[in-house]
């Protein structure tokens, strides 16, 4: 059987702020809602090749780790782009779009099927929306730009793979890349933007700049509603371990469970790179603090050092505590989902898939930790695998093996 028993440093911080069974009040409704995911659900469960991407049990892991279960909701397959991203990107390229066009048409809608018909060519082919991205956002982006007929420009940051950044050009983007951090790299673009006449399409939030970062958050709440449709009936998770980055995520997740089981909503965790760990930080002084230097980490899609301003309002009354964990805590878990664990499927799980169940993990390992965040041998986890082999050469570098080898043995079951 699989056991931790050299459990990686990571970092605890709670939340003071966040009261157990407190209501998701008005200024959290005006952020994300039930109307705002409603809308979200219908537009993108009518997108080609849509279907709820996998929510898999590791009684395995779960075991060897000390807890009662543990769920994995498996985002590589999402619309073929490997990641959840693709349900927050792109839905608010489609949001853009149809504001714009309707504004410049001067007509009251404009449906999906109006914009790839050809109906409004002109316009939309006069639009360019752009963004900073590590990757899966900006692939996200150039795809939904490439579905409805725009222009789409991607600034990425030094440390980027190639990889990523020809993932994005071959849905028609055109990279720039930028010297230093991601915070660099989304203030390059703000600039660009603001000079040119383009539209930024990003996943966090500034003073000034809500609308867009809402419609990505409420296509990512999707995601958490349909593990909610697809857990065991008469059965929840008592804690929830997502990952941070700008917090678009962890704030999408927490929102939808709020919304949805109220009181009865599992503990939540936010967990971050330790060399990008803005809300970690932001937790620990009370309100929101920028992380500077390179924020360089292999968990790619969380380097991040500002935090987004929506995102916060919502972690900050909802999630009890904040966690950091070491680069090499996701690079061995990588490892061990890709082997299986006791009977458990091999799962490909990318960099940034893994911080939220390496946390748990680790947190169950430590006494203080578990008793702090009130995690035993009946507790019930839920992780978000948030992408899979999204660079493959960096996966067969880490795992030693491609995806399809890890995936094999699942196709050999017929």
């Amino acid at each position: 059987m699989y056991e931790i028993t050299n459990p990686y440093k990571v970092q605890l911080t709670l939340n003071t702020k966040a009261v157990r069974g407190s209501a998701y009040g008005a200024e959290l409704q005006s952020i994300l809602n039930s109307e705002g995911l409603e809308e979200a659900r219908h537009e993108i469960a009518s997108w080609p090749n849509y279907e709820p991407t996998p929510l898999i049990t590791l009684p395995g892991l779960a075991a060897g780790g000390g807890l009662k279960q543990i769920w994995y909701k498996d985002e590589a397959p999402r619309f073929g782009l490997g990641s959840f991203k693709a349900l927050g990107g792109a839905y608010a390229v489609r949001r853009l779009l149809g504001r714009e066009v309707a504004r410049h048409a001067e007509v009251a809608t404009v449906t999906t099927a109006d914009l790839i018909s050809g109906r409004f060519r002109d316009q939309i082919e006069g639009i360019t929306v752009c963004t900073a991205t590590d990757g899966n956002h900006g692939r996200s982006v150039a795809w939904g730009a490439k579905a409805f007929g725009c222009r789409c420009v991607i600034y990425i940051h030094a440390t980027v793979s190639e990889g990523r950044k020809r993932a994005m050009e071959n849905f028609g983007a055109t990279v720039i890349r930028v010297s230093g951090n991601y915070d660099d790299s989304v203030h390059q673009a703000a600039a660009d933007a603001e000079a040119q006449g383009w539209f930024v399409v990003s996943d966090t939030s500034y003073a000034g700049y809500m609308e867009i970062p809402r419609d990505v958050m409420h296509g990512y709440m999707l995601m958490a509603d349909e593990v909610i449709a697809q857990l065991p009936p008469g059965e929840t998770p008592s804690h929830i371990f997502v990952q941070g980055g700008v917090g678009g995520l962890a704030a999408a997740v927490c929102a939808a469970f709020w919304l949805r089981l109220g009181a009865e909503r599992p503990r939540f965790v936010v967990v971050e790179p330790e060399e990008a760990a803005c809300l970690y930080e932001s937790a620990r002084a009370g309100s929101p603090v920028t992380v500077t230097g390179a924020l360089e980490t292999l968990m790619a899609g969380l380097a991040a050092g500002e935090v987004s301003k929506l995102a916060w309002t919502i972690l900050s009354a909802g999630a009890e505590a904040f966690m950091t964990v070491p680069d090499q805590a996701a690079l061995g878990l990588m490892r061990l989902l890709a082997d299986g664990v006791d009977g458990d499927p091999p799962i490909v799980a990318g960099e940034s898939a893994v911080a939220g169940l390496a946390a748990a993990l680790q947190a169950r390992s430590d006494a203080a930790m578990s008793e702090a965040l009130q995690l035993d041998g009946n507790s019930r986890v839920l992780v978000f695998g948030t992408e899979g082999a999204t660079d493959p050469d960096l996966y067969r570098e880490i795992v030693g093996r491609d995806a399809e080898e890890v995936r094999a043995p699942l196709a050999g079951r017929g």
